[in-house]
């Protein structure tokens, strides 16, 4: 038979009546300090906890838990079942005598968030039956889970394109000789209507095998990345440099250009030739999404951590369902494209421990926002890694 266990502060509250003034006035101070630590333990926490009763009101809720229900104040009061629809229906199916019950539900206020729920019945033998309930925010590990699952299979995917893309190489560097062969006899012979729509046929396919090759290239690079060669770097500078390289295509397509680049922009650690690439993707993406006429306009700013470069368009947008695919390989929007290109530029901002976001309209247009970490942050985190 278990014996219970009696605390010296049981033994006390067992002869309160006994106390004297002083005793009594020691015993509150004690209580106090107790109840202090306690709460301070429940509110370092970072998950929500919560007791309720058999209705659905709330006893306690730590500060964690007022922040993920949205109760204004940590403190007692509200119901349970109010601040988050749906639960209670979710929990009416549990064994009211279950040792730990465990749910997964989505709140929408006072923000998006995925949550995990753990629920244990204990009595009070002064308020009746209790729940204490544990909750953890497990939005960014659901995520993250997401990502690697997403990535694993596009992996899986990517590899075995690899070895499709390396054999189609071959043939593809047999028929260009093959065609130049063929256009080198062509020029032996008399000049007649048959030969110039021969010179160009051929000419059609050898400009068809060179796209070929460079999606073949493209692609080989995507799915074989090498790391960045991190060096200081000054974006303002690369993005006039890329503006003009590209300048005779924009002014062709009779589009303006603007720019809010700011002087004394902070460095950042990045490698040289992959952000040319990722930029001249992006402005070419922009320019073939534009009619004659339109604007593209680049602005930088900067907190006290990150660098930000915003590119946005005035062509026709993107549909919405065509926004979550973007980023998948061979996902394109344009008749031409091969559907690589966003990929590598995610790729390389995540190797550079930045991050890229596109928010688009359709009939409006679009905007690109990279983030990348200033020198100064990358230091720190290295420091402390």
């Amino acid at each position: 038979m278990a014996v219970k266990k009696h605390s010296s502060l049981d033994k006390v509250l067992g002869r309160l009546d006994q106390l004297d003034e002083p005793n009594l006035h020691n015993l509150v101070q004690r209580l106090a300090r107790e109840r202090a630590m306690l709460e301070a333990v429940f509110n370092t926490l970072q998950e929500g906890v919560l007791v309720i009763d058999v209705g659905g009101l709330i006893d306690y809720a730590n500060e964690a838990a007022a922040r993920l229900i949205g109760l204004k104040e940590p403190a007692a009061g509200g119901s349970l079942w109010r601040l988050v629809p749906g639960l209670h229906d979710s929990l009416a199916g549990a064994d009211s005598d279950a040792p730990l019950v465990t749910r997964e539900f989505e709140l929408a206020y006072p923000s998006p968030r995925l949550v995990r729920l753990y629920m244990v019945p204990f009595a009070d033998g002064e308020h009746g039956p209790r729940r204490a309930i544990i909750l953890s925010d497990i939005t960014a590990e659901r995520k993250s889970t997401a990502e690697l699952i997403e990535n694993e299979k596009i992996s899986s995917i990517l590899l075995l394109a690899a070895g499709v893309a390396h054999e189609l190489g071959n043939p593809l560097n047999s028929l260009t000789i093959h065609l130049q062969l063929i256009d080198r006899k062509l020029k032996k012979l008399k000049a007649s209507k048959e030969t110039r729509s021969l010179e160009d046929s051929i000419k059609v396919c050898r400009d068809e095998v060179t796209r070929l090759d460079g999606i073949i290239k493209n692609f080989l690079e995507a799915i074989r990345p090498r790391p960045p060669d991190l060096a200081e770097l000054y974006l303002p500078d690369l993005i006039e440099e890329v503006l003009h390289f590209q300048a005779r295509e924009l002014a062709d397509r009779g589009i303006k250009v603007e720019g809010e680049m700011p002087a004394g922009t902070p460095m950042i650690m990045a490698d040289r030739d992959q952000l040319k690439q990722v930029f001249f993707n992006l402005i070419k993406n922009a320019m073939e999404a534009m009619q004659p006429g339109g604007r593209l306009s680049l602005k930088l700013r900067a907190d006290d951590d990150s660098v930000y470069v915003a590119l946005a368009d005035t062509g026709s947008g993107i549909k919405t369902e065509d926004l979550a695919k973007l980023f998948q390989p061979y996902h394109t929007t344009k008749v031409s494209g091969h559907g690589l290109g966003l990929m590598i530029v995610q790729r390389i901002l995540r190797d550079h421990g930045g991050h890229v976001g596109i928010e688009s309209k359709e009939g409006v247009g679009t905007v690109v926002t990279l983030q990348f970490p200033q020198k100064h942050r990358r230091v720190r985190m290295l420091a402390g890694g």
